[in-house]
């Protein structure tokens, strides 16, 4: 499929910079950026941090 988008100049910016720092065509890095923002999540991963930051809380807070 193919999707034209209209970005604003600094987003434009910021992409081409972005890819050129990953060496990929910026066509290739906003098409993995669409694929990771409509990817399904990981449950197990969001349940599992979920808890750990729960159980840990306390401690982050006196160590911030």
């Amino acid at each position: 499929m193919t999707i034209s988008i209209k970005l604003p100049d600094d987003a434009e910016r910021r992409l081409a910079e972005a890819a050129a720092r990953l060496n990929v065509r910026a066509e290739d890095l906003a098409a993995a950026a669409v694929d990771d923002l409509i990817a399904p999540s990981d449950d197990a991963f969001q349940t599992a941090a979920t808890r750990v930051l729960a159980k840990n809380r306390d401690l982050y807070h006196r160590l911030a």
